[in-house]
């Protein structure tokens, strides 16, 4: 297992979005703006992330468009004000990747490694033995693992899932308590 402590300015924070910066809809998607509510945690956090990784990017699923529940202009709305609130407390996404097919088998879809793909073309510097998937499920940790990422998990939305587990390299019950950990 790496050790978090070794992490320097020269990696890479792969983010889930909901889950892991802001709360989950309960059996429902954040369509709107209106519906997408930050954990006051990862507000906090963010500002140290932002000091700790070369490349902060978001990785996320996003089938309520797949399923037209929500328009991309509807996403993209959504992450236009995530990033400027982000922004504001200090800070910083540098790209959101997301995928919003329905097909579990697409290779952008976590659990595959597409998304991953698409941040190493854009930031041709990433180097995923030096980069962190934090994430609030089992599949985004298979996305870690199957990318060549280190794994982090938050307990936010599933703390039962069971660690240690051969998918997770450290366990946190929220964003802050990640950043807080990189920090000591």
């Amino acid at each position: 297992m790496f050790n978090i402590k070794n992490t320097d300015f020269s990696w890479t924070l792969f983010l889930d979005r909901d889950g892991v910066i802001n709360f989950e809809q309960h059996n429902d998607y954040v369509k709107n703006w209106a519906d997408f509510k930050f954990y006051k945690e990862s507000l906090l956090a963010l500002p140290i992330l932002a000091k700790k990784f070369k490349t902060i990017v978001i990785t996320t699923n996003q089938k309520g468009v797949g399923k037209k529940l929500m328009s991309e202009v509807d996403l993209t709305n959504i992450h236009q004000n995530m990033v400027l609130e982000i922004n504001k407390v200090g800070g910083r996404i540098d790209h959101i990747f997301y995928c919003t097919d329905l097909d579990n088998e697409s290779i952008n879809r976590k659990p595959q490694p597409g998304m991953a793909f698409q941040a190493k073309e854009k930031f041709p510097s990433i180097d995923f033995t030096k980069s962190i998937m934090v994430g609030n499920r089992t599949s985004d940790m298979e996305f870690g693992r199957n990318a060549g990422l280190h794994t982090v998990f938050l307990a936010t939305t599933h703390p039962e899932t069971a660690f240690p587990n051969h998918l997770i390299d450290y366990r946190f019950n929220h964003l802050l308590e990640f950043a807080e950990a990189l920090q000591y």
